[in-house]
């Protein structure tokens, strides 16, 4: 990539000494672009994005990896050294969080006035209480509410509205980084639509970049410049959201792909994915995702495939890999990666 804002590298991040949640995860955001990341549930989607924040709570833990910060003008700042005040000055301002549930995050008994206001005069203490009023006024309103419901309480105001009060206080410093851990979660699809295009039209307006996770594959492929579909804690297919469109490559990417209908073209059947996600406290030679796979041979179970370059994208699969497979993958896979082509 041409400008990187974000640099991930090699990163690993485990719960006390059995869970392994995140593994030797590489991934690379370009200033202003969004960079989708899917799977299911437990697959470590949301331990990344607290990782990348530094907010993860014991007994969580980054074992090993760089996560590296490239400012638009000085020297790159290693995030994972960042210590106490600097750690504070850098997290919000560099790099924001919206975090799954408005309901939870939000104080129940806290004001959005007194909310907005604590994230400014704790990060800008230097503004005046009339200054962090206007500034408060300003934020709602850029996200879509009228700056008269700041008096209210978070209960006070419906899911969607309180998916944009947290948009809002991500957006307070102007950071470069918006990390948004599933915002849309449990919201209709009409809401959902909202917040989408309230954050395209904000990404566009002040040029910060966006992760955004999530397991909605169907989601990510209209609003990704590049995803990365993780499955165990790592990363198994990495490429421009097109190309995932157009070529899925792995195996659990084209699963995904074929669980969710197309809005055009003929009918077809849909396929789930056998089985349940691997347990992460518990590690195999193999692939993770080789008990759920149709065209797994007996090496996938002996042997981690890594990323490697096929085309355009990175795919973990040994089906590409010449070492195993010959580089020809089983003509069954390819006939279902066209299968698995959807409508955004």
């Amino acid at each position: 990539m041409s400008d990187p804002v974000l640099s991930i590298r090699n990163l690993n991040v485990g719960y006390g000494e059995s869970v392994h949640a995140v593994r030797d995860v590489s991934l690379e955001l370009e200033r202003g672009h969004v960079l989708g990341v899917a799977g299911e549930s437990g697959c470590g989607k949301s331990t990344l994005a607290y990782a990348l924040n530094r907010l993860l709570q014991p007994p969580g833990k980054i074992i090993s990896g760089s996560v590296t910060f490239h400012p638009k003008d000085g020297a790159p700042v290693d995030v994972l050294a960042l210590e106490g005040e600097n750690l504070r000055t850098f997290r919000w301002r560099r790099i924001a969080m919206v975090f799954q549930s408005a309901m939870n995050t939000l104080n129940p008994v806290l004001t959005i006035r007194r909310q907005l206001g604590d994230v400014l005069s704790t990060h800008q203490p230097s503004m005046s209480r009339r200054q962090r009023e206007e500034r408060s006024r300003e934020l709602l309103h850029l996200v879509g509410i009228d700056a008269r419901r700041i008096g209210s309480y978070p209960h006070e105001l419906s899911g969607g509205m309180r998916q944009r009060v947290l948009i809002a206080m991500a957006l307070a410093l102007n950071p470069d980084v918006v990390v948004l851990d599933e915002p849309t979660t449990a919201l209709d699809v009409v809401v959902q639509r909202d917040i989408l295009t309230e954050i395209d039209r904000l990404r566009e307006a002040f040029g910060f970049a966006v992760i955004f996770i999530t397991h909605d594959l169907s989601l990510l492929l209209e609003i990704s410049d590049h995803l990365a579909i993780m499955y165990g804690g790592r990363v198994v297919e990495y490429a421009r959201a097109r190309d995932i469109l157009n070529e899925p490559r792995h195996p659990y990417t084209i699963g995904l792909l074929n669980s969710f209908p197309s809005l055009r073209g003929q009918r077809q059947a849909l396929h789930g994915i056998p089985g349940s996600p691997p347990d992460l406290s518990r590690t195999s030679p193999g692939c993770s995702f080789a008990p759920r796979c149709p065209y797994a041979f007996a090496a996938c179970h002996e042997a981690w495939p890594q990323l490697a370059l096929v085309q355009e994208a990175q795919v973990a699969c040994l089906q590409y890999d010449p070492a195993h497979n010959g580089g020809e993958p089983d003509k069954h896979l390819l006939e279902r990666r066209f299968e698995a082509k959807v409508s955004p």
